[in-house]
């Protein structure tokens, strides 16, 4: 069996997906069936906004900074800037937000796992 075979076999095929255009501000990427673990996204936040505090719970989540400047918020412990040419990371269980610090959109992506069914 080849690479190719396995990738024909999976459940749903390859997918090219384009990111956001206009006017919305948030645009799921994966989420079932495409995608049996990822869940992902492409947010795009105006100067001065932000997502909210939130918390993904027992999911691990990753940031992609696509363009733009801000901050990764998380309260009691740290500050982490977010910007182009880095990924970040938020373990499970941990309240956090990001923030557009900068004077142009801030676009980027996120990556949150699920727990596989057992």
């Amino acid at each position: 069996m080849t690479d190719n075979d396995e990738i024909s076999g999976t459940q749903s095929p390859p997918l090219r997906i384009p990111l956001l255009t206009g006017e919305k501000s948030h645009k799921p990427l994966l989420s079932p069936p495409q995608s049996l673990y990822l869940r992902s996204g492409h947010v795009v936040l105006a100067p001065g906004e932000s997502v909210g505090l939130h918390s993904t719970g027992e999911r691990e989540e990753m940031l992609i900074p696509l363009s733009g400047f801000g901050e990764l918020q998380i309260p009691g412990v740290q500050t982490l800037t977010v910007e182009p040419g880095c990924v970040l990371f938020n373990p499970p269980h941990t309240w956090h937000d990001v923030k557009n610090t900068g004077g142009v959109p801030l676009s980027y992506i996120y990556v949150v796992t699920i727990s596989p069914e057992k």
